[in-house]
């Protein structure tokens, strides 16, 4: 398995001959503009992505599943609805297909729980996304866990660190995690992504698992930044188990 983290949640995954694009946010930094519930005016994305047009270009052919989190512009905005071959499956949870096949994508496939793709085993996750009146506002988001044999990778979403995280752990087991860092925080109440604490306690739960963090300095709301997360890990002597990735980076997920 390879995993290239694109920018913020947008991420390829590699396993065997499938190519899977997880939340692809695909337009030039500042396309969306600024956040509601904030006090920030940055536009967002607030970086360009990693890659020229071309090379964007020749990577989504060669795509052979999408999977939409949820309808945040940062995971799915209106460039990806825009260059992403409308006959590519795209597989969403029910919640938002409706909306993904209004936009003229034909093959779109709802993952409820389980779904299988060849000899890959989908699995759909739940999360928080907040709490309180940010949480409501947030809305419902997912995750999914890919399983080849006995490898799995669990993409978390967009979720702070909650029990419907700590039981996708308990339950699947997985080798690797993907999680959204960065302390997203609104004007409203508590961070809805990760926090470098949230890191923390989901890697003393998760001893035999390695960490990948992802969703920094893309978005405004974002609080903590690589610089910040590094130095975190560091101090807490989590830098082998904990891993923040550049955007562009690729891996190899070793099991």
């Amino acid at each position: 398995m390879k995993l290239q983290l694109w920018r913020n949640a947008t991420l390829q995954l590699k396993i065997n001959d499938r190519s899977f694009l997880i939340d692809p946010m695909l337009g030039k930094k500042g396309s969306f503009g600024v956040f509601p519930w904030t006090n920030d005016d940055r536009e967002n994305p607030m970086v360009e992505l990693p890659f020229s047009d071309k090379e964007i270009e020749s990577k989504l052919a060669n795509i052979d599943a999408v999977f939409v989190s949820h309808l945040h512009p940062d995971h799915w905005d209106k460039t990806a609805v825009e260059i992403i071959d409308k006959s590519t499956p795209i597989i969403s949870p029910k919640d938002f297909s409706e909306t993904i096949a209004s936009y003229g994508f034909t093959d779109v496939q709802e993952l409820n729980y389980k779904m299988l793709i060849n000899d890959i085993s989908l699995f759909l996750t739940n999360g928080q996304h907040g709490t309180g009146e940010i949480g409501k506002k947030m809305g419902q988001v997912y995750g999914i866990v890919l399983q080849h044999q006995n490898r799995k990778v669990y993409i978390s979403g967009d979720t702070i660190w909650c029990k419907e995280v700590k039981e996708v752990i308990n339950i699947h087991r997985p080798q690797h995690i993907i999680i959204a860092g960065g302390a997203a925080t609104f004007a409203i109440g508590n961070p809805v992504t990760m926090t470098a604490q949230h890191i923390k306690e989901l890697a003393a739960h998760s001893l035999n698992a390695t960490i990948w963090i992802t969703h920094l300095e893309a978005v405004s709301p974002c609080k903590e930044d690589r610089v910040f997360l590094r130095q975190y890990l560091k101090t807490n002597n989590l830098q082998e188990q904990c891993k923040v990735l550049q955007d562009g980076e690729e891996v190899l997920l070793t099991f």
